[in-house]
């Protein structure tokens, strides 16, 4: 994920921000309030106010199930602390950090064939019946933002093959990196030289 990044560090910067704000190899670390540290991908820290957070992950197969757990309890449980944190007054006295999370699957026909579900005491909710793993992440990255645990987030596809070369597809219109990075530039534009 080092190269979206630092394209990510680079429309951060064209947006005005300077960049001893900007913070993507060391200094990632932010308090939390139920553990003492996390560490994010990119941080954007100005004047003592937390300005930006993003968190950049990707799964490739063929243990998709697991990983899938581990990577919706992380983003959810790295949200729940900040958010927590930042209410407790650990960061700003107002201003609302943006918090940002991009999400990058292996596009292959294990990520995209239909899963069963398990419901021996109650029915799952019904979009999680018969989706694959890639849907499964559409649908968080999506409810990610609903519940409003993060401000945007981007959801991409890549095949072993073409992804080194850069290729990669959005599976949905609302998750797409334009999106991301247009919300993203609306917040940090503020703090600009």
């Amino acid at each position: 994920m080092d190269g979206f990044i630092s394209l990510i560090t680079e429309i951060i910067l064209e947006a005005g921000v300077d960049e001893r704000y900007i913070f993507y190899n060391k200094n990632l670390e932010l308090p939390g309030f139920f553990r003492p540290t996390k560490e994010w991908d990119l941080l954007v820290v100005r004047d003592e106010q937390l300005i930006l957070a993003l968190e950049a992950k990707s799964q490739v197969g063929p243990s998709f199930g697991n990983n899938f757990n581990n990577r919706t309890e992380e983003a959810m449980g790295s949200a729940l602390d900040l958010w927590t944190a930042f209410r407790e007054g650990k960061f700003n006295k107002t201003v609302s950090p943006w918090l940002g999370y991009v999400f990058l699957l292996e596009d292959c026909k294990e990520s995209r064939t239909p899963v069963r579900v398990k419901e021996p005491h109650f029915e799952v909710f019904e979009e999680f019946k018969k989706a694959s793993y890639a849907k499964r992440y559409e649908l968080f990255c999506r409810k990610l933002i609903r519940e409003r645990h993060y401000n945007a987030s981007a959801f991409l596809l890549s095949n072993r093959a073409r992804g080194i070369e850069g290729f990669f597809t959005e599976p949905a219109d609302d998750l797409t990196f334009e999106l991301f990075v247009r919300s993203l530039m609306a917040h940090v534009s503020a703090f600009g030289r």
